[in-house]
């Protein structure tokens, strides 16, 4: 399938097309634009959807009645936002001055051979939030620095909360039970990271599941992989798994990552099942820290960009992307290193990113406040990992964004939406000429 990387009307949104192919003009300003109201949702798990702690709705949802046809009166999702983002309920470590809800605008083109969506939304911060954790030298060794917002070193003061800006947006084709209705509802669960009964280490390492597909920890997952829907220790045998994914009953994840995608002009591409996947292949980032030494493997070019490291204090003044191919060289260990002294935990390369986990371009720009993003999907895509889309075409969509140097549950999300090529839908993607 030939690939193209948007070229989205440039003057009018600043976008950069530096890694251009086939480049394809949209006057965004003529497409038609839907604005969603995404809304934090805390530990609202799947789980608790479905228990009796949901109060008045709790047989409804377990039945797998959609979460609005209870929740459909104007700024619901508002309202619902602002009640667990104060910590009154479902946020144990509420977030001071954190957003309730945003609004995102979703616009979506497509052609023969792409699917082109363009987000705009704007930023809790008043920086791009670019910055991803660091590997940081205090003297004697390098040790990773800056941490998501809900991780307990920022909660306890202890270290600076740093992370990066993400859209995502998850696909379903009609084959997951339950996600026409829920949607990333369906993939959030008690005993994941910052999560209600988080996992401990012993019920990992004790879980036959997880042994199997050799993971650590507890990440998204779909009801349909367990035996008992709404607990992950009891995953089915990789057998029968492996047959779901054949029949279609993952969905796709597609993340737009600020630091680790976007400094590429990229978007990583994955899916979840059992677990949160990458797509086969290589993706676009990888750890810049060497397991053996717990050094960084690359710097920065200093004859490039005239330096080899960053300090603190010269955070969100920049972008400071390592980039493979463009501004990274080999670690010297002799190149007089200081206290204080910072290089990125991770490396991007868009020369490295191969396979099914590659398929996805995007553009980004911030300014004033907002960010811009279009990501590029090629349509028709055949690939055991991923959601074929193609003209004509009804489709089930949730979104999401992270922002203000958080992750996980910290997000704001859309309830599920319908996105139709060519046919009539809550999103109705338009057909380029």
């Amino acid at each position: 399938m030939k690939k193209t990387i948007l070229f989205a009307s440039l003057a009018a949104l600043g976008l950069n097309a530096a890694n251009a192919a086939d480049p394809v003009k949209i006057n965004w300003n003529a497409i038609p634009g839907k604005s969603l109201t995404l809304f934090y949702p805390g530990q609202s798990s799947y789980e608790w959807l479905t228990s009796e702690a949901h109060k008045g709705a709790a047989r409804e949802t377990a039945r797998g009645d959609s979460c609005v046809s209870c929740h459909n009166e104007p700024d619901a999702e508002k309202d619902l936002g602002y009640k667990i983002v104060k910590g009154t309920l479902l946020e144990p470590t509420p977030v001071k001055l954190k957003n309730a809800s945003i609004d995102l605008n979703v616009k979506v083109a497509y052609d023969d051979q792409n699917a082109y969506f363009h987000f705009q939304w704007k930023t809790e911060n008043s920086f791009p939030g670019t910055e991803h954790q660091y590997l940081r030298f205090d003297g004697k060794e390098w040790k990773v620095w800056g941490y998501p917002h809900l991780d307990k070193p920022v909660q306890l003061g202890q270290e600076m909360d740093l992370y990066e800006d993400r859209m995502s947006m998850m696909i379903d084709d009609g084959k997951v039970p339950g996600f026409a209705s829920q949607g990333c509802w369906q993939t959030c669960h008690d005993g994941q990271r910052d999560m209600a009964k988080q996992f401990t280490k012993e019920e990992v390492a004790g879980n036959a599941l997880l042994k199997a597909i050799k993971k650590s920890d507890v990440r998204k997952y779909l009801p349909a992989s367990r035996t008992n829907p709404a607990d992950w220790k009891t995953g089915k045998s990789v057998e029968e798994l492996a047959k779901i994914k054949q029949e279609g009953g993952f969905v796709d994840l597609i993340q737009w990552r600020a630091h680790r995608s976007h400094p590429v002009g990229m978007a990583d591409d994955g899916y979840v099942l059992e677990f949160r996947y990458s797509d086969a292949g290589k993706e676009m980032f990888s750890s810049n820290a060497d397991r053996t030494t717990r050094q960084p493997k690359f710097m920065w070019d200093e004859k490039k960009v005239g330096y080899k490291s960053i300090t603190v204090d010269q955070l969100h003044k920049a972008d400071h992307f390592l980039i493979r191919e463009k501004n990274a060289v080999p670690f010297d260990a002799n190149a007089g290193w200081k206290e204080g002294d910072m290089i990125p935990d991770y490396l991007t390369s868009r020369e490295d990113a191969k396979g099914s986990a590659a398929d996805n371009n995007a553009t980004g720009n911030w300014k004033d406040g907002i960010w811009t993003v279009v990501i590029t999907r090629p349509l028709g895509l055949t690939n055991s990992d991923d959601k074929t889309l193609k003209d004509g075409g009804v489709y089930n969509v949730g979104f999401a964004v992270h922002d203000e140097n958080i992750t996980t549950r910290g997000h704001h999300v859309s309830w599920v939406k319908s996105l139709g090529f060519g046919k009539k839908a809550d999103i109705t993607a338009v057909k380029l000429k």
